[in-house]
């Protein structure tokens, strides 16, 4: 290479250009020749490393390699050999020109830190889709993780950059940056907070991908699709996304479904407003009618038995229908609401069965019911739920009771 330049510099001389543009013709014709070889070994290389590589993985059975191929980790391999032969070839190219030479070996040391990073990234890049194809790892921060190291690398990656660009020691920038820490923990506070906020949720397991989030305030509600350093990303119910900032998912409070879809059933709280004065004692041949419902026909008999035996040892003047024991149609019906709900096929009869009277309003006197269906699909849960109070609201004419309404009258 130095005979080459040294021809193509006698050449030009010979022809009588001068020694000063001379120099740069040879210059320019040794930046020419460099260019070529090196787009000549990249093309040859990228065709056979890269090449072989996807032939490889085409076939292997394991899906590593092809995550491999897909972010382009050969191709960044195949960079390396010509540049390191351009490197070596560089010195004796510009042997004449200490000037351009230094310039140009700043220029591929930067090349080499650039082309570093890059591989590093598409294997980090590699690492996080193939650990997301694992069942294991699928409701894990994987991006938040890749994001931070690449934050490192590039940090380091542009010390280096700058060291090679002003001749200066890494200490130097180093020591610079810590007399900036405070300018720096200012512009990155977001980062830091969501650095520190994805590990405190991957440690304490507070948010997992595909988990099932309620945050109000933002408008979210619906399944976790991505949590990155910066933000967690929410599909909600109605398909758009809500994003939320990382760190506020440990100093605000949400809601996580999580619980109730690993549980054995989806709550069902909601109350029947019943008129309060359509609340009344039952007589003999109330009871006698009620009788003819399957499902409390035993109750009744049993409870009845009891009510009569304690008033005859306590010799009670029933003449007056609310002296002593006596069976209400509220009360009958809340027994009803519970036989019900435990012979109801959808009812998780493992977790708590409960109807219950709540403290009268102007709004009448609510009789809540609570209990899980065994269904948690949101869609079959609904169902379920408006079978069980279509039902209910049927029934309740049968114990002689009314549902509240609100009747608005307009004065004229």
């Amino acid at each position: 290479m130095k005979d080459l330049t040294r021809y193509f510099y006698n050449l030009l001389i010979s022809k009588g250009i001068s020694e000063h543009t001379a120099e740069y013709l040879n210059l320019l014709i040794g930046i020419c020749i460099l260019a070529v070889v090196l787009f000549v070994l990249d093309f040859v290389m990228k065709k056979v490393i890269v090449a072989i590589f996807k032939s490889y993985a085409s076939k292997s059975k394991n899906t590593f390699d092809d995550h491999l191929v897909k972010n382009k980790t050969f191709d960044y391999l195949a960079h390396i050999v010509p540049l390191s032969l351009t490197i070596w070839i560089v010195p004796m190219l510009f042997i004449a020109f200490p000037t351009a030479e230094k310039y140009l070996e700043i220029l591929f040391n930067i090349m080499v830190i650039v082309l570093t990073i890059w591989i590093l990234r598409s294997i980090l890049r590699t690492f996080r889709d193939f650990l997301k194809s694992l069942d294991s790892f699928k409701d894990k921060p994987i991006d938040s993780y890749v994001q931070v190291f690449m934050i490192f690398v590039w940090f380091i990656g542009a010390i280096l950059v700058f060291s090679s660009m002003t001749g200066k020691s890494i200490w130097t920038f180093l020591t610079a940056l810590g007399a900036m820490s405070a300018v720096i923990l200012l512009i990155f506070k977001d980062i830091i907070l969501g650095f520190v906020a994805s590990i405190q949720v991957a440690v304490n397991d507070t948010v997992r991908i595909g988990d099932w989030i309620t945050m109000q305030k933002y408008g979210a509600d619906g399944d976790v699709i991505e949590i990155n350093l910066s933000s967690v990303k929410v599909q909600n119910f109605d398909k758009t996304i809500s994003t939320i900032p990382t760190y506020y998912l440990t100093s605000q409070s949400f809601k996580n479904w999580r619980g109730m879809m690993n549980s054995g059933g989806r709550r069902i709280k909601r109350a029947l407003l019943i008129k309060t004065s359509s609340i009344s004692f039952l007589s003999e041949d109330d009871i006698n009618k009620l009788k003819k419902i399957e499902l409390i026909e035993g109750y009744l008999t049993t409870v009845q038995q009891e009510i009569d035996s304690y008033n005859q040892e306590s010799k009670v003047d029933k003449s007056v229908l609310m002296n002593g024991r006596n069976l209400t149609n509220m009360g009958v019906f809340r027994m009803y609401v519970e036989l019900y709900l435990e012979n109801h096929p959808f009812i998780n009869k493992e977790m708590t069965i409960m109807s219950r009277q709540l403290p009268p309003s102007a709004q009448g006197t609510p009789l809540e019911i609570y209990a899980f269906s065994n269904n948690k699909v949101w869609k079959n849960y609904e169902q379920i739920m408006a079978d069980i109070f279509d039902h209910l609201l049927s029934a309740i004419p049968y114990f002689n009771l009314e549902v509240f309404e609100l009747n608005y009258t307009s004065e004229k």
